[in-house]
């Protein structure tokens, strides 16, 4: 008999993850401008949060592997990321942030793999049921966004670093409650980690989440104050930014109803075809209310149905002893080098080439994506989907 599913556990962790991304993706940004950074310095110092999910991640998904052990590391991981940006009360100089948000960003990279391994442990056979745990992530980046929108547009941008540290604390909270999962590890599965990445279809997978995380750079660095610097206020990005999360939720649950028409491959690409449809709207359309908000409701296939689909290949191809290496290796490869990529390509063109071309720079890393995909044979992916 398995053991109950410790959904709230798992879903209380998810809300206060998010919540910290939903204050620092759209308002970190935003600080760093108060200071007179220029575009290139936010750009590199975005850059660190994902920077270190190139490394990190495979640190602690070998680890966590190699002891069968995953809360502990993210009990210890949880608390050391809230010690290190502390520091950011102590100094607003551009060396001694990139060393505050590089410590910082080092051991919160730390959490997500691990979790998200242990949240499919405990699911099982029932990983169509995700969606419905991780869908607490995004009402907890609804809440964080929207409700720092209103306070900042009340109280200085200075204030916004006791708010991320309210969430980071969250975060350390909630790591003491989740429940460790055994990992399975079926006698077909004793292949090497490497020889799972090199099936086409993983390298392919791989490659498109990618591209598809460096397309998201200049969304993630400078999409508030993009907004801003075309007149909408705090509040009003701050529910922009929800308006997409709301959408993604929506494919959080139906995701498993989704999953009975179409494969996942299928679903992954129109979610790169829509991500590419997505950053040209943006990009051009930023001085049309309508257009930025019919924008924003792409977000469901951008990174909702994406990132639900990505998670559970991984998930299906990195088996038994590799689950937390697999999504390590997911972390790590997308969101750490391509939204590195993303954030310190965006910082350049920024200046360079303006926001428009930036964003179209984006949408041709997601339609590349697409492409990628395109050229392989959907039965390579049958036995996941």
């Amino acid at each position: 008999m398995s053991n109950p599913l410790p959904y709230w556990r798992l879903s209380g962790f998810y809300f206060f993850y998010f919540a910290f991304v939903g204050v620092m993706s759209p308002y970190w940004g935003l600080y760093l401008k108060s200071l007179d950074f220029s575009a290139l310095q936010i750009g590199v110092l975005m850059s660190l949060l994902q920077a270190m999910r190139i490394f990190a991640p495979h640190v602690w998904g070998w680890l966590a592997d190699h002891t069968g052990r995953r809360v502990p590391i993210v009990q210890v991981a949880a608390g050391a990321s809230l010690a290190a940006f502390v520091g950011a009360f102590f100094g607003s100089g551009f060396f001694w942030l990139f060393t505050v948000m590089a410590l910082m960003s080092f051991f919160w990279s730390a959490s997500l793999p691990l979790v998200e391994a242990t949240t499919l442990s405990h699911l099982g056979d029932r990983t169509a049921g995700y969606g419905r745990i991780r869908l607490w992530g995004s009402v907890g980046f609804i809440v964080a966004v929207v409700g720092a929108g209103y306070v900042l547009d009340l109280v200085p941008i200075g204030k916004l670093l006791w708010i991320v540290l309210g969430f980071l604390g969250g975060i350390a909270v909630f790591s003491r409650f989740i429940p460790e999962a055994p990992s399975s590890l079926p006698i077909a599965d004793q292949q090497t980690v490497w020889r799972v990445i090199k099936k086409p279809e993983v390298l392919a997978l791989i490659a498109a989440c990618f591209l598809m995380s460096a397309a998201h750079g200049p969304y993630y660095t400078f999409y508030s104050i993009y907004l801003v610097e075309h007149g909408y206020s705090k509040s009003s990005v701050g529910w922009l930014w929800a308006v997409g999360v709301i959408c993604e939720i929506g494919v959080f649950i139906w995701m498993p109803h989704v999953l009975r028409r179409f494969s996942l491959l299928r679903v992954l690409q129109f979610s790169f075809a829509m991500g590419a449809l997505r950053f040209l709207v943006i990009g051009w359309g930023v001085e049309w209310f309508g257009l930025v908000l019919f924008a924003q409701t792409l977000h469901a296939f951008s990174f909702g149905a994406y990132h639900a689909a990505a998670v559970a290949l991984i998930h299906h191809y990195f088996r038994g002893k590799h689950q937390a290496r697999g999504q390590a290796i997911y972390a790590s490869v997308s969101f750490g080098a391509g939204g590195t990529l993303g954030s310190l390509y965006s910082g350049y063109a920024w200046e360079s080439l303006g926001p428009q071309l930036t964003f179209t720079i984006a949408a041709g890393f997601a339609f590349f994506a697409a492409l990628l995909l395109l050229r392989l044979r959907p039965a390579a992916y049958a036995a996941a989907g």
